[in-house]
């Protein structure tokens, strides 16, 4: 099989991984990215990383067959550069070239980081097996990635699979992109909270006031022994993802949905009722040829996908 390096470029960590042609991680490990250093230290630690990933997992340079790098990025696949990348302080950085130099004569695919995951997902995770996988990810916003064929769809400028930024309220929340209501203003780990905590404030009655600082996982679990108030939220929150995710199969029918993030580690307490809310909402035929499953790599999604580019493209 053939040999991959992956850069997951996060703004607290940077991972790396060499990584098998099957997915499978023969050795993983993570530095700080400390972007307040510069572009340059970071590219240096990046091109190091590879490097160390590599010798660790006892793999000669040379039988590496490329090096894939996810960065949390607006990129210009054209010419290989990132257009900007707010979390890391870069603007129009030549990060293809810049890490040849580093690396030499090497293929060097980059990617959006979430698509990047999405990928790592369809080949090696939930959406194994599958060819046309739509992967969601609810964290602190709501990520997606549209893979179909097996390779990620960009759209006329990378924007493809923008889920959390339909608009679900019209006159709904602001969200960080300068709108209101867009999906991850109420069905992101953020939008969950921001959900409870404003019902608590307005003086609504719920153990959830009992909490001294309020997570998504809090919310789950006073759902689960009665609390009227959370489940009220949750039930809103997973409704309008159903109906999201609707609209999204409905355009490109894929085979499977992929759910993960931090939101998605309660199981079963929001994957049932999504099924449900999304046969509610989309049309028979596509729901019959639609699977929704969990996503199953955690925080290796993001490697994998990236060392997987080439064979993704």
């Amino acid at each position: 099989m053939r040999k991959w390096v992956g850069i997951d470029v996060g703004g607290t960590t940077i991972k790396g991984a060499a990584v098998w042609e099957d997915g499978s991680i023969a050795y993983k490990t993570e530095r700080p990215t400390q972007a307040e250093r510069g572009t340059a230290v970071m590219l240096d630690t990046m091109a190091q990383l590879c490097r160390d990933v590599a010798a660790e997992a006892g793999w000669q340079w040379e039988e590496i067959s490329g090096v894939g790098i996810g960065v949390p990025a607006f990129i210009d696949f054209g010419t290989g550069r990132v257009e900007q990348a707010v979390n890391l302080g870069w603007r129009d950085v030549p990060l293809q070239d810049e890490m040849k130099k580093r690396l030499g004569d090497l293929p060097i695919a980059l990617e959006n980081d979430a698509n990047a995951a999405a990928l790592g997902e369809a080949w090696a995770g939930g959406g194994k097996g599958f060819p046309d996988v739509l992967a969601i990810t609810l964290g602190t916003g709501v990520g997606g990635g549209v893979v179909i064929d097996r390779k990620i769809v960009h759209g006329s400028n990378g924007m493809a699979g923008e889920i959390g930024h339909v608009t679900i309220e019209s006159n709904g929340r602001p969200c960080a992109c300068g709108r209101l209501g867009c999906l991850e203003t109420i069905s992101s780990a953020t939008g969950i909270v921001a959900a409870a905590e404003s019902r608590i404030e307005a003086g609504h009655h719920t153990t959830l006031g009992e909490v001294s600082v309020l997570s998504t996982k809090d919310v789950f679990e006073h759902a689960a022994k009665g609390d009227a108030l959370a489940q009220e939220v949750l039930d809103y929150a997973v409704d309008r993802l159903g109906f999201a995710l609707s609209n999204m199969c409905i355009t490109i029918n894929p085979h499977c949905v992929v759910i993960g993030g931090g939101v998605s580690k309660a199981g079963d307490a929001l994957l049932q009722p999504l099924r449900a809310a999304f046969e509610r909402y989309t049309l028979p035929r596509v729901h019959r040829g639609t699977t929704i499953r969990l996503a199953e790599l955690g925080n290796d999604a993001g490697v994998i996908g990236a060392a997987l580019l080439h064979i993704g493209q």
